[in-house]
């Protein structure tokens, strides 16, 4: 079972950035699709990024253009470069496998709290 670390979140003003980093267990990342999800208060979460294993990248509407996932397969480690940010994004952001993908997810880990606030 793959544990999942994610990392980077805090409190910013609306238009600052933040890079979340998702840090997991086990080299079978590589070979598994990704994704970064949010749940804000009374919300369901939602996928709002994924890449694949090779790089290909989608988004969310919401956050086109301003978000950017990568990935390191070496570090078994992902990101999640948020710019332009707003008060809608303020949520808990969670790492895992791409639910689009998969049936099965790993384990989800504490996430981390995105708080965009003046």
């Amino acid at each position: 079972q793959v544990q999942l670390v994610e990392s980077g979140g805090g409190l910013v003003q609306p238009g600052g950035s933040l890079r979340l980093s998702c840090a997991a267990s086990g080299s079978i990342f590589r070979f598994y699709a990704m994704g970064w999800y949010r749940q804000a208060p009374g919300n369901q979460r939602e996928l709002v990024a994924s890449i694949s294993s090779s790089g290909t990248e989608n988004y969310v509407e919401s956050v086109k253009g301003r978000f950017t996932i990568s990935r390191d397969n070496a570090k078994n480690t992902m990101y999640l470069q948020m710019n332009n940010l707003k008060p809608e994004d303020t949520a808990v952001y969670y790492c895992n496998k791409d639910q689009t993908r998969y049936r099965n997810m790993w384990v989800w880990g504490q996430g981390t709290q995105v708080t965009v606030s003046s």
